[in-house]
């Protein structure tokens, strides 16, 4: 009896030990996709049912403002920052974030504000990563609007490492 508890209790402790150790090298991979968003990218269009009228982010800006926008990403501190060129209808922004990914292949953002650390700042936005590859990747978001989902889809093309 104690060499079958044994058995089981030794048995037990393989399973977890292989489960913790597959766990953690899809966590350093997921890592590894996050630290390949580093540098700056442009977006360079947005996709979306046209028929609804899109203010991403709530800055109060068309969606036609970010396409063009500068965004930097710096994932080994999980900062980064978004500009708005402005003109037109367009505002001027630079907008300070901070940033996350997670194992769902869920990219997080929060808009930081002077003298608020991160911590505070509750609400954010969470957008899904499709199509990753070196030199550009998309962030799909999905906005519910009366008992529906819209998608809206913003495509990154890099235009520097810093």
């Amino acid at each position: 009896m104690k060499k079958l508890l044994l058995t089981g209790i030794i048995g037990l402790f393989a399973v977890t030990s292989c489960s913790t150790v597959q766990n953690a090298k899809t966590a350093q991979t997921q890592r590894a996709e996050f630290l390949k968003m580093k540098g700056d990218w442009e977006i360079t269009s947005i996709d979306y049912d046209k028929s609804f009228k899109i203010k991403p982010f709530d800055e109060n800006a068309d969606a036609s403002c970010f396409i063009g926008s500068h965004w930097r990403f710096i994932p080994n501190n999980y900062s980064g920052a978004y500009t708005l060129k402005g003109g037109g209808e367009c505002p001027s922004l630079n907008q300070p974030i901070k940033i996350d990914y997670t194992n769902s292949n869920q990219f997080m953002f929060k808009k930081m504000q002077d003298g608020v650390k991160a911590k505070n700042v509750v609400s954010g936005y969470s957008l899904d990563i499709v199509n990753q590859a070196t030199d550009q990747f998309s962030l799909q978001q999905n906005i519910p609007f009366e008992g529906q989902t819209v998608k809206v889809t913003y495509n990154f093309q890099r235009t520097g490492m810093k």
